[in-house]
């Protein structure tokens, strides 16, 4: 097979295995290698100290695969729909001006996926984490496009989001979107709501054509931050990110920024739910991402009672389950902090005396809050 019926081959088997798109990007330093130093140089990774080890490595895939002539970056959707978001609001917002031309202006003029169900819990969970943690789904499908592209003669290396590539910067030139004004990667028919994965092969497969920049001068996800960790278009502070804080910190959550969190436990998605482009999006097919029942059947101070044992049983094969009771619990804490009342007070009381200091800390702070709120 030439290298064109190969590439024909290869997106007919990720569509095959669930894949919404594959593109090809040549094996080249990334795009933006000199900005990715430079952010690292000025410690905004924060606490991620694995981001700032290998930068070479991170920055071209020919050192992390001697040979590499291709990049093979996959999408898969995980939007779950609107109308079975479990946790917060939705809200219509109106197109941006100036998006683009008249001929890639997205279609609708607002942005309304729904409203929640009246039994919605009082706190957000990122979309990504409804469920089944997408590491283990994904790397079973990139196992066989791997043990496709062999019987080709390729080599490969596969990652999602495991190891040493710019999967951003990748997804671009192969033309899988763009890297929108939040850092995170729009695409013009999933938007923001999708999983990248990448294969670095040493097939030379006819690369596609890089994406053009579609956010004009849109600025809703930088708006809709609410710690403005977006300090200007395509930067991002991971420090004051509620991602970071409530995923990959595993330290205290600073005073200046518990109060923005509100009732958010793990991740954030405002500057995703905040961009025009979702209109576009359509439901995942993949069952395996819509949200956890068991899960969300919780009340936020049903959480504290959670052992090891038990946080360990809830969240089996969910990406939540990585970070463990200890900071689970304190976003808990914070976020009852925020939204609870003073019927939660019995459950932060234990809480407040929980031998992890992490939990302890953060339960008498909501405590504080709570009262203080209520006029305690």
């Amino acid at each position: 097979m030439s290298p064109a019926e190969i590439k024909t081959a290869l997106i007919a088997k990720a569509q095959s295995l669930g894949f919404d798109d594959c593109r090809i990007a040549p094996a080249l330093p990334a795009a933006h290698r000199e900005l990715f130093e430079q952010w690292i140089a000025e410690g905004k990774h924060g606490d991620m100290a694995w981001m700032a080890r290998n930068t070479e490595r991170r920055t071209d895939p020919r050192i992390v695969l001697p040979g590499a002539q291709s990049v093979i970056v996959l999408a898969l959707n995980y939007f779950q729909g609107g109308t079975a978001y479990p946790t917060a609001e939705w809200a219509g917002h109106e197109e941006p001006q100036n998006v683009s031309s008249d001929s890639e202006k997205p279609s609708s003029t607002t942005v309304n996926h729904g409203q929640p169900s009246s039994t919605s819990p009082s706190y957000r969970i990122a979309r990504y984490a409804w469920n089944d943690d997408y590491h283990d789904l994904i790397e079973k499908k990139l196992h066989e496009l791997d043990d496709f592209l062999i019987t080709h003669g390729g080599t490969q290396r596969r990652y999602v989001d495991t190891g040493p590539v710019l999967e951003r910067d990748f997804a671009s030139e192969a033309g899988l979107g763009w890297g929108g004004k939040s850092t995170m990667q729009i695409h013009r028919k999933l938007g923001t709501w999708f999983f990248l994965a990448d294969i670095l092969s040493t097939l030379d497969l006819p690369a596609d054509t890089p994406a053009k920049d579609m956010c004009g001068k849109c600025t809703r996800c930088i708006d809709a931050c609410p710690t403005q960790a977006i300090t200007a278009p395509q930067r991002m502070d991971a420090r004051r990110c509620i991602s970071y804080l409530t995923i990959e910190s595993k330290g205290r959550i600073p005073l200046e920024f518990r109060k923005a969190i509100g009732d958010r436990i793990y991740g954030c998605d405002a500057c995703l739910d905040a961009c025009p482009w979702n209109r576009h999006a359509e439901e995942s097919r993949e069952a395996a991402f819509q949200a956890r029942e068991t899960v969300f059947t919780q009340s936020l101070r049903d959480f504290l009672a959670l052992t090891d044992e038990t946080f360990r049983a809830l969240f089996a094969k969910s990406p939540i389950k990585r970070i463990k009771r200890p900071a689970f619990l304190r976003n808990v804490c914070a976020a009852l902090g925020n939204v609870g009342n003073l019927d939660d007070l019995p459950a932060l009381e234990v809480a407040s005396a929980d031998p992890h200091p992490l939990i302890a800390e953060h339960a008498q702070w909501a405590i504080a809050e709570i009262l203080q709120r209520h006029g305690g």
